[in-house]
Parts: structure tokens; C-alpha cells; sequence
């Protein structure tokens, strides 16, 4: 037997079951157990839509065609009731944690870092993932698309990961980290550890087509490798988020659906809920939205001119649900050829309600409209002009106008971002015919109150497993979700959660059955008792009749319940008019310092840069060792058909494009003759959130483009090539006539030197203030 007396160094066989001498005649081997599942354990499947509303798949009302969410409800359970957050990031923290995403660090998207812990963005080491509790218990966890739960800064390949979802429990991954992207040209797709480097796309590419392919050949790899092993896929589309983009041929089929308009929708989707049961027959259809700031018009009073336009936004949306039915399809039929969809514990639900986003009229320059600034000056259009049929193809990003997203949370009131019923409450089917079995009385449906933090317990507590109380020696921070199997087996069982509290950028909520207290926060005003409202959302589950005035008491006992709870999970500071919501962590202002790329590099990641253009001077020099006669190509491209700029060659002649959110602008610079070159692209902020564009040839300016709206917001989505236009182009003509169009000559690097940050940066503008009232006090 060895000693061994520093603490520090693990006797080799101090835990080892066998005996080892000196040699193998002389030993017993002892192997570890393999860790495993429990035999039968269920796959679990998980598919988590993007701003999908209550009414939008046929199992809650829809029109759109879902046959294979209509076999999975048909078969399952449909929760009518269930709850949500009102934003993305959040919900998925909620959902894939079992805690108020507050304490997760998630009050907002993860495109904030106010500096506060609520806003942290990060997972801590003691909060277990349902991944990581599966994969623990001896499952293969999987996940495709969406992830958007690590900070957007921190998505590049020079982050150390720990929020990426391998870090986080998935064996294999693939998507887009960020919260949203083309369909057809995704601006970064990320496998595993690694962002990909691609060029170009096939021409036929959809991105959600090409998610289930990946979902698909994880699980049929798994079954060609182990026959038993359990699989946990977690399938997280970006579809239906903007831009709303779908193929020809799935647009086609609803072509005329909607020219009735959004009024008509409403009324024949909220028929069919109550037909269906869905909603007690007494329950009524609430006004238009009303709301200041989320107004909608009636459809009569829609220009006529306008209508085919509107109507076709709504085709791209309904194709879109469409796709996703038919790729679940997909899925399902692969579960079935292996003989395991009965035993595949499948859930399909939406990360918040349907969106406003889109304004009052839609869009078809999604990235114009999206951009959240109140210094906007008057003529920004959040609109361009489009031809009819480029409206949902790879050249549009569209939105459609918010009477559509009304019509999606039917029969519900608001949006997402709000905590009014349009922005939390979502469709949510569960299906597992070998352990949720229905009998003939049971109509599946369950009204009972649940919420998202309850989905992680309860597909423990499906698969046999507990929530451990310590992971890897560290104690585990307790669950704030319940599980709801009671309800599952039971239609008459009693809702499991019984109060919680919501908040979104000051909009905040608080349930205690039967009550929900609510406000629908102006950004900016103060936060007093005055603005909260009450709903018995027993009698009245659409929101429509205010008891404030009547059950002042039941106001301020809520009230103090949501204050209670806000302390509690993290909630505070609330947004307010500082404009702490754009402010960064100090460490970001290295992602402003002057870059040399090399000719040959993988794109630079879209946050880091945007860091060196957005709301500022810059300079990008593009050094050129060799250009020879016949040569030609892109020198430099940054963004893609939403806006961006490039410059290129092209028969003997140096090119300036610049997408202006979808309006080209295409500036002939003149003629490059054979040698090295010193090429210089110079922007200069101007008032009102404009771009001067100079650019010059070995110290000559010889090409000048004024005056044009600076890319802000999330445009330009895609990141910084060299000597290539990469995936969805800046130039549609140039892409056309030469794919990404890679430069033939030889180029060295491109070095970018961002200059001066603009009066009305949103950064600039808050920091001053600070300084200037620090001063004063």
C-alpha cells in the first residue's frame, strides 16, 4: 500500500475496487459502471417555436394547416392555460432551468450587460440545465437552432464558451447563437464549439428544413451506435421571429387566405377555440388593441391599395407555421421508423406571444424598423419599397403589420414584451402514448393555470427523475417551477402553480388564482400603485373588465406580493429613462480598437463588427499586393441584403455598394489599373443618423456616396469578410452574376480604424449624462 502525505496528489489506487499488484497475474481488474439510463427511460423531445401566438396552430384555433400538431394533440394533451415570459431569452432561461429567469440573470434579452446581477446573461455553475440533469442520468442530449442565452458579445470565437451549449449539458449542437437570423442566408451557424466558415449556400437552402435535417441525423446516428440509449432533443426554431421569410412554394399554397384582413381572422379563429372547447362559451372577444403606442385599425379602413401587400405579410407568416409543421412531420415519421414515438415524450410550445414588432403598416426593411432609438428623426421610413413578389424571399425582410400579431394572440390582448395575456400566454401540446394514455371521456384539454418554470420538473418527473438538491459536490439553487404531472394524468386535477409574478421592462404582472394584477408600463413614466390593473382571469381570461377601482384591497396586497417577489428573485433595478439598458461592460470598449484582418480569415463575428462602424466614423484600408488586369472579385463586404456595404471589382472597375436597408446604391469608383493598391473606405457621421461615404485609391479620392441612413440596431446582421461577399450579399445584382464573388488577385489585410462615436450614440448620450449629473451632485 502506498502513502501519500501531500493532500494535493490523489493516490491512483485509493478508490479502486480491485486489486493491483505488481503484476496482471497477480491483480484484479474492476472496471466503473457505465453510467446509464433506466431501461424503457422516454426520449423526450422538445420544440420550442420563436414568437409563435396562442391561435396559430389548428390545435388552438388556426387555419394554417398543421397535421401533425392536430395528431399530436389528437393524441395528447393541449394546455390551455399555460404561461409564459414575455421575451425570448428570458423564457428559454425559464424554461431550461425550472427558475424565475430573473434569478438566472435574465431580465432581458441577451443583448444587455447593464452591470446589475438580473442582467447578468449568464448561467451559474449552480443552476443545473434540464440538459445537464438528463445527461447526467444517462441521456444524449441534443439541441438544434436557437440558443440566444449567451450574451451576443460574447459570441465570437475568441469567448471562452461557457455559455454556449455544449458548456451546458448538449452533446452536440448546431444553429445560430443569437436571436434571430435570415432562413435563408443565416448569418453565423455554429456546430458544437465552432461558428462555421461558409462561403456560399445552396440555392434551395431553408434554414429550418436544415435544423430538422441535423435533428434528424443526431438521433438516427445515435440508434446506429446504441439501440437503447435515450435522447434529449431540444429543438429551438427561429421561426416565426422576423424577418418573416418562407419558401415560394409554401407561400403559395395560402395565397388568398387572407385578404378578409386580420378582423375576420380574429373572429374565425376565436369560433373555433370556443367550439372546440377551449375557452368556457361565455367568454368574450376583447376590442382591437387600443393601447397607446400598439393601436390597430380596423381592416376596413385599410387602404385598398395596401391590402394585397398586408395580406401577402401574413402568407410569408402562415407559411412559415406551415414549414415548421411539416419538418415536425419530419421528425415524428424518423421516431416512428424506429420504432419509438410512442415512447418519445414530445412538447411543443412558443418562447412568448406574437409580436407588435412590425408597427402599424409592417415592413419590408425589417432591420429599419427594428432599430429602438427615440432620437429617430422624422423621415426615417421604417419602410423601402418592394416588388409584391420578393415579399418573404432570401432579397426581403419583412414583418407584417401588428393587426396580424393581434389576430395571433386571439382571443388575448397585447404582444410579446407585454405581461397583458397576448405576451405570456402560448399554445402548448404534449404528447407521450406510452405514459400519458387518454381514455375515451377525456377531451385532453387542461385549463389548470401552469407556468414555464414548471416544464423542467415535470419532464423529470416524467422520465423517474428528481431535481438533485447537489451536482458535482456543488448544492444546486432551488427549483421555482412545480411539476404539473398531476394535471397531466388528471382533468380534474388542481393546477400546481398557484401565484407567480412577471416582469418585462417595467411591465409587470402578478398572479394569486383567481387575480391578476397587471400593468401595461410606458417607458419613461413613473411606477406608482395607479397604473396597475385587475382582471379575475377565472370569469374574464381575455382581460377585458378592470376591478382596480372595486378591489382596491386585493390591488394592494398583490402589489406587495410582486414587490416581495421582485426582492426575491432579482427583479430590481427596473428599466427606466437612464437608458442603462444600452449601457455595456467597460471591457467592451476592446472590441473598438483598430483591426487588422488577414486576407483569408473566417468573417469576423456580427456584435464585434458592428463595434467598429455603429454610430461612428471609421476607416477600413484595404491593402491590395497584387491586382493584375483580369483580376476581380470582392474586396470587402460587411452585411447582407438587410444592409451593408462593399466594395468590389469588377471589369477593370472599383465598386462602392451600400445597402441602405434594402435600397441599393452602387457608386463606379473608376478604373483600378494592374499593381498594388492602398484602397480606403472612409464614412463620417452627419446629423440626423447619416453616413458620408469617401473612397479613395492610394491616397486619391476618387468616389463619394452622401447622406445615407447609418446602419444601426442589428443591421448589418452579417460580420466583416476579405476578399469575399459571404452567404446573403450586399450587392443582389453582383451575387447574382458571381455567387460571393471571392477576389482573384492578392490581398494582404483589411485594417479597420474606427474613429469618433456620433452626438446621438446612444452610449455617448447616456455617459454624458452621468458625468454631467455626477458633477452636479
Amino acid at each position: 500500500m502506498t502513502t501519500n502525505p501531500d493532500p494535493r496528489r490523489r493516490d491512483p489506487y485509493a478508490e479502486f475496487p480491485g486489486r493491483a499488484g505488481r503484476t496482471f497475474a497477480a491483480s484484479e481488474a474492476a472496471w466503473p459502471p457505465h453510467r446509464t439510463a433506466r431501461p424503457g427511460a422516454p426520449n423526450i423531445v422538445v420544440v420550442l417555436i420563436d414568437d409563435m401566438g396562442y391561435s396559430d396552430i389548428g390545435p388552438f384555433g388556426s387555419e394554417i394547416p398543421t397535421p401533425t400538431l392536430d395528431r399530436l394533440a389528437e393524441n395528447g394533451l393541449r394546455l390551455t392555460n399555460y404561461h409564459t415570459m414575455p421575451l425570448c431569452s428570458p423564457a428559454r432561461a425559464a424554461l431550461l432551468t425550472g427558475l424565475n429567469p430573473h434569478r438566472v440573470g435574465y431580465s432581458f434579452v441577451a443583448n444587455a450587460d447593464p452591470g446589475f446581477p438580473g442582467y447578468a446573461m449568464e448561467i451559474a455553475e449552480d443552476i443545473p440545465t434540464l440538459p445537464q440533469l438528463l445527461h447526467d442520468a444517462g441521456y444524449a442530449t441534443f439541441a438544434v437552432g436557437k440558443w440566444h442565452l449567451v450574451r451576443d458579445s460574447a459570441s465570437n470565437a475568441a469567448d471562452d464558451r461557457a455559455n454556449w451549449p455544449l458548456q451546458k449539458g448538449f452533446d452536440r449542437y448546431y444553429g445560430v447563437l443569437e436571436g434571430l437570423t435570415s432562413l435563408f442566408h443565416p448569418h453565423q451557424l455554429v456546430r458544437d464549439n465552432s461558428p462555421l466558415d461558409i462561403d456560399e449556400l445552396p440555392d434551395d437552402y431553408y434554414y429550418t428544413d436544415d435544423i430538422t435535417d441535423e435533428a434528424i441525423g443526431m438521433i438516427t446516428s445515435l440508434r446506429a451506435h446504441d439501440a437503447d440509449k435515450p435522447f434529449f432533443l431540444y429543438v429551438a426554431h427561429n421561426a416565426v421571429h422576423g424577418p418573416l421569410q418562407a419558401k415560394a412554394d409554401d407561400i403559395a399554397r395560402h395565397r388568398g387566405r387572407y385578404d378578409e384582413g386580420w378582423d375576420r381572422l380574429r373572429d374565425t379563429r376565436f369560433a373555433r377555440q370556443i367550439a372546440d372547447g377551449l375557452f368556457p362559451a361565455d367568454t368574450r372577444l376583447p376590442r382591437r388593441n387600443f393601447e397607446r403606442g400598439h393601436e390597430v385599425g380596423a381592416w376596413d379602413d385599410v387602404p385598398a391599395d395596401t391590402r394585397e401587400l398586408y395580406a401577402r405579410y401574413m402568407e410569408v407568416y402562415a407559411a412559415m407555421v406551415d414549414n415548421i409543421d411539416q419538418n415536425l412531420g419530419r421528425l415524428t415519421a424518423t421516431l416512428e421508423e424506429l420504432g419509438e414515438l410512442d415512447n418519445t415524450i414530445i412538447v411543443f410550445t412558443s418562447d412568448n406571444g406574437g409580436t407588435g414588432e412590425g408597427g402599424a403598416e409592417g415592413t419590408r426593411a425589417y432591420f429599419k424598423r427594428f432599430v429602438h432609438h427615440p432620437g429617430l428623426p422624422e423621415e426615417w421610413n421604417g419602410d423601402v419599397d418592394r416588388e409584391l413578389d420578393l415579399v418573404g424571399g432570401p432579397r426581403s425582410l419583412v414583418h407584417y403589420p401588428r393587426g396580424w400579431g393581434m389576430a395571433s394572440n386571439t382571443p388575448f390582448r397585447l404582444y410579446k414584451g407585454q405581461t397583458y395575456a397576448g405576451g405570456v400566454r402560448v399554445p402548448f401540446v404534449v404528447s407521450w402514448p406510452a405514459g400519458l394514455p387518454r381514455d375515451a371521456a377525456d377531451d385532453g384539454i387542461r385549463p389548470q393555470y401552469q407556468y414555464v418554470t414548471d416544464v423542467l420538473p415535470t419532464l423529470l418527473g416524467l422520465a423517474g427523475l428528481e431535481h438533485p438538491a447537489e451536482r458535482r459536490g456543488v448544492p444546486t439553487q432551488e427549483p421555482d417551477g412545480v411539476p404539473f404531472t398531476s394535471v397531466l394524468a388528471d382533468p380534474a386535477a388542481e393546477s400546481t402553480h398557484l401565484e407567480q409574478y412577471s416582469e418585462m421592462t417595467g411591465n409587470r404582472s402578478y398572479y394569486r388564482h383567481p387575480y391578476k394584477l397587471v400593468t401595461q408600463h410606458q417607458f419613461g413614466a413613473e411606477y406608482d400603485d395607479g397604473e396597475w390593473a385587475l382582471y379575475d382571469i377565472v370569469r374574464d381570461p381575455t382581460e377585458i373588465d378592470d376591478l382596480a377601482a372595486d378591489r382596491p384591497d386585493a390591488v394592494k396586497e398583490l402589489s406587495a406580493a410582486w414587490e416581495a417577489a421582485a426582492w426575491r428573485n432579482g427583479v430590481f433595478p427596473l428599466a427606466d429613462a437612464s437608458g442603462a439598458l444600452v449601457l455595456r461592460h467597460p471591457d467592451e470598449e476592446l472590441l473598438r480598437r483598430p483591426v487588422r484582418i488577414l486576407a483569408g480569415t473566417p468573417e469576423l463575428e456580427r456584435y464585434r463588427s458592428a463595434k467598429l462602424v455603429s454610430f461612428r466614423d471609421f476607416e477600413a484600408a484595404i491593402a491590395i499586393a497584387r491586382h493584375g488586369a483580369d483580376d476581380a472579385g470582392v474586396l470587402l463586404s460587411h452585411g447582407d441584403q438587410g444592409g451593408g456595404y462593399s466594395v468590389y471589382v469588377e471589369d477593370g472597375r472599383l465598386w462602392f455598394a451600400y445597402n441602405e436597408y434594402g435600397v441599393l446604391h452602387e457608386i463606379d469608383a473608376g478604373p483600378l489599373a494592374a499593381g498594388p493598391h492602398l484602397v480606403t473606405l472612409r464614412a463620417r457621421t452627419r446629423p440626423r443618423f447619416r453616413w458620408d461615404f469617401t473612397v479613395a485609391v492610394d491616397g486619391t479620392d476618387v468616389a463619394w456616396l452622401e447622406g445615407v441612413h447609418l446602419l444601426i440596431g442589428m443591421a448589418p446582421l452579417q460580420g466583416i469578410s476579405v476578399g469575399v461577399d459571404r452567404k446573403s450579399p450586399v450587392s443582389w445584382p453582383v451575387y447574382e452574376r458571381h455567387g460571393s464573388f471571392r477576389y482573384t488577385g492578392t490581398l494582404r489585410a483589411v485594417t479597420y480604424t474606427p474613429g469618433p462615436s456620433a452626438a446621438y450614440d446612444p452610449e455617448t448620450v447616456i455617459r454624458t449624462l452621468r458625468e454631467a449629473a455626477a458633477t452636479y451632485e
